[in-house]
């Protein structure tokens, strides 16, 4: 089996330590160089070329996403692994979109990291799978508006543009040259149809909000 060569970036000595002793069990991973900071983990991998980075992304100073982004704008098929506490989908879009090719929290089974690694080895992208149901739970909730929506009229999905943007019945009702009580009319049957009691709640589910 071939070696796979390893950068790992983190400021915790204690984590990093950690680390070294998960993968000192599997003989075919080499732990190459270890750093504290972004700045430095650009310098390491331009100099080393490891297989795989492990990168947190709550480091002092340069981020851990301007990290990725530097290191896989200068070389496209570098495969970055994001370990990090932050388990929210728009930190896992963000290091997606910098270029990570995975994303696992710190709070998961450490075995995952194993699997993290050996999926980029074979180029592949890995995912903690926790974030993955989350994310699955967001589109099924986008569908779930878009179908929903889908049952309103013309008038009540025009209204129901202007509050999900934060209009007020005042403002809708000059927009839409409507008295106040029939925006308030309308207002209450969107609730019905889309099973909600409040605006915010729309707003929501509109967004495919799971938080």
């Amino acid at each position: 089996m071939n070696k796979i060569s390893l950068l790992l970036v983190d400021d915790h000595p204690v984590v990093r330590a950690g680390y070294r002793q998960l993968l000192s069990n599997v003989t075919h991973i080499n732990v190459l160089a270890e750093s504290d900071s972004a700045e430095e983990a650009c310098q390491l991998y331009a100099s080393l070329n490891p297989d795989i980075v492990i990168m947190d992304l709550n480091l002092p100073g340069m981020s851990g996403l301007e990290a990725i982004r530097r290191i896989t704008t200068a070389d496209p098929s570098a495969a970055i692994l994001a370990f990090t506490i932050n388990d929210e989908l728009p930190y896992l879009d963000r290091a997606l979109t910098a270029g990570a090719k995975g994303y696992l929290t710190k709070s998961g089974d450490p075995l995952l990291l194993l699997k993290g690694i050996e999926e980029l080895a074979a180029g592949r992208s890995f995912i903690d799978p926790v974030l993955l149901k989350k994310q699955a739970l967001k589109n099924t909730k986008q569908k779930e508006s878009l179908s929903n929506s889908a049952q309103l009229s013309p008038r009540e999905f025009d209204v129901y543009n202007l509050l999900i943007k934060g209009r007020t019945s005042k403002e809708i009702a000059d927009m839409l040259c409507l008295s106040q009580k029939t925006v308030a009319n309308y207002a209450t049957q969107i609730k019905l149809k889309l099973g909600v009691k409040t605006v915010a709640e729309m707003s929501h589910l509109a967004q495919g909000d799971t938080e």
